[in-house]
């Protein structure tokens, strides 16, 4: 009797420590999915580096679920906030960063696809442009021997795309044009940018949404009532915004 109690202790203990294992296990698992301290763009400058730590430990501490819709971008989609307040509609999360570039985005990619999202809606590329025409920014990246250009940016752009699909073919991408802005110096890259997204649908993993064509006016720029400093946009820029893909959003 008693050796049969010891051992039947020995095996709940041996569970308990397997169990813990696994938690302890889990928990690293889940460290992989996010990057870490270290890891931000060279593209990056020093603000958005602290911001975009932060972003990532917020993420960290609210992951994805399975089956979610995600939108990914910058500070246009961090600022939307609540996106499922927007449209309405439940388990849609908000994966902005203020200042993200996108090599930002390629290094934050295995949280998505290890949640198999249903769907990503891909907004980036204009922090890109501006630092094209940076002159601090240009400095230093001459300096590193790493010049950003607008085929560098599209090529980016359809990169973050394949990856998702490749490693979680089940996810339906949508692929965002950039926006435009009321910054003169960014109309002719952006408009570069917008033709290597639309000419690469064709490739079949990921679906355009032309925003920029719903947000221009007739001299090329963001339309003025949509916006608050000519790049970022207001509440009713927000509200276009879910008219335009409401019915996208929905479907899904």
């Amino acid at each position: 009797m008693i050796r049969k109690q010891l051992f039947f202790l020995i095996v709940i203990a041996f569970g308990m420590n397997a169990f813990g294992q696994s938690k302890q296990l889990a928990y690293k698992e889940k460290d992989k999915l996010y990057p870490t301290k270290e890891i931000t763009s060279r593209y990056h400058n020093d603000w958005t580096k602290g911001h975009y730590k932060k972003r990532i430990k917020d993420f960290k501490n609210e992951p994805l679920e399975f089956g979610d819709i995600v939108f990914i971008g910058n500070s246009i989609t961090e600022q939307g906030g609540s996106w499922t307040n927007r449209f309405k509609i439940d388990h849609i999360r908000n994966r902005g960063i203020a200042g993200d570039v996108s090599d930002g985005v390629l290094k934050r990619l295995n949280e998505i696809v290890y949640f198999k999202p249903k769907a990503v809606f891909i907004l980036i590329g204009v922090n890109d442009l501006s630092n094209i025409h940076h002159e601090e920014a240009k400095r230093k990246f001459q300096y590193d021997k790493i010049v950003p250009s607008t085929d560098y940016v599209g090529k980016n752009i359809l990169k973050i795309a394949k990856i998702i699909h490749h490693k979680s073919p089940d996810t339906k991408i949508f692929v965002r044009t950039v926006l435009p802005t009321r910054r003169g110096y960014l109309k002719a890259d952006i408009i570069s940018v917008n033709k290597v997204i639309k000419k690469n649908e064709v490739k079949g993993y990921y679906q355009v949404v032309d925003l920029y064509s719903q947000f221009v006016d007739s001299n090329g720029d963001l339309q003025k009532c949509l916006t608050t400093d000519g790049v970022h946009l207001n509440d009713k820029g927000y509200e276009r915004w879910v008219e335009i893909e409401e019915k996208l959003v929905k479907e899904l």
